[in-house]
C-alpha cells in the first residue's frame, strides 16, 4: 500500500498528499487577528506555518463548512476560488456558487490519479456541535479519501459526535489514517463542545479502528479549550499514544 503525507499548516489547514494527489483541507491563511461572526467575534490567535505560495497548486480542496472564519477565512476563499476542485456542502455551494461542488453524505466523486487510477472522495456526515445544535452551528461534513493500492483516510471536518463517528465506522470499516479535527471548541452559540474533545478523540480513533491519527485544529484559536497536551495525554489514558503523529505547524507527517 503507497503511503500518504500530511502537512500541518495550522488550524483546520492540512496539505494531504496520496495517490499523487495533493488536497487541502479548510482553506485559512489568515494572519492573527478578530473575526466577527454575527454578534460574536472569533478570534485567531497565530497565523499559518506557510502562505498559500508555499503550499503550491492543489488538485482540490476539501471543505468541511463555509460559514465559519476559523475553518474557511478571507485568504482561504481565495485560495479556494483558485483551485481545480472544491467539495462540501451544498449550504457552501448556494453562498459561493459555482467554485463549490456538492458531495451529500455518501455519495462519492473521482479524481483521476496520475497513475491511471482514482482517488475516491467519500461525504460523510458531521455533527458541528451537541445534539439539537444544528440549526445553530450550521450544516458541516467529514470525507473519506480511498482507493485501489491507497490507505483510507477519514477527515473529520468539524464533528463533535460520537455516535456519527459509529455511523461511519459501520459504513467503512477501519481506517487506516484519520485527521480528527479536535480542541472540544466552546462558544456561546452551544452548550458543549463544537469538536472533538481530547478524550472523545481518542476514543473516535477506537471505534474507527485507526491505525494512524493526525489533529487537526486544535489550536490557534481562542475559542478552543483544549490542545496538543490534553491530546497526547487522553491517547496515553487509552492507552493509543503509538498511534498518534501531533503536529507542530509546518511539520511533514509520512506514514
Amino acid at each position: 500500500m503507497s503511503s500518504i503525507a500530511v502537512r500541518y499548516v495550522g488550524g483546520p489547514t492540512a496539505l494531504v498528499e496520496i495517490g499523487g494527489l495533493r488536497l487541502l483541507t479548510d482553506p485559512t491563511f489568515d494572519p492573527p487577528g478578530d473575526h466577527p461572526v454575527g454578534n460574536r467575534v472569533l478570534v485567531k490567535t497565530a497565523g499559518p506555518a506557510l502562505t498559500p505560495g508555499d503550499v503550491g497548486p492543489v488538485d482540490a480542496v476539501l471543505l468541511s463548512h463555509d460559514q465559519h472564519p476559523d475553518n474557511l477565512d478571507d485568504a482561504g476563499r481565495d485560495f479556494l476560488a483558485a483551485a481545480p476542485a472544491a467539495f462540501s456542502t451544498g449550504s457552501a455551494h448556494e453562498r459561493i456558487g459555482a467554485a463549490i461542488r456538492v458531495l451529500p453524505n455518501w455519495e462519492t466523486a473521482e479524481l483521476a490519479r496520475p497513475d491511471g487510477g482514482v482517488l475516491r472522495i467519500t461525504g460523510v456526515p458531521a455533527q458541528h456541535g451537541p445534539d439539537g445544535t444544528e440549526h445553530l452551528t450550521g450544516e458541516v461534513t467529514g470525507f473519506v479519501l480511498a482507493g485501489d493500492g491507497l490507505p483510507t483516510v477519514y477527515v473529520s471536518g468539524d464533528n463533535a459526535s460520537l455516535d456519527v463517528v459509529r455511523a461511519i465506522a459501520e459504513r467503512v470499516g477501519p481506517v487506516d489514517v484519520a485527521l480528527l479535527f479536535a480542541g472540544a471548541a466552546r462558544t456561546p452559540v452551544a452548550d458543549g463542545p463544537l469538536t472533538l474533545t481530547s478524550e472523545r478523540a481518542a476514543e473516535a480513533a477506537e471505534i474507527l479502528g485507526a491505525a494512524h491519527v493526525v489533529p487537526l485544529h486544535f489550536e490557534h484559536w481562542g475559542h478552543f479549550t483544549e490542545g496538543p497536551d490534553t491530546l497526547v495525554a487522553a491517547f496515553a489514558a487509552a492507552g493509543l499514544s503509538e498511534r498518534l503523529h501531533l503536529p507542530k505547524p509546518g511539520d511533514r507527517i509520512e506514514l
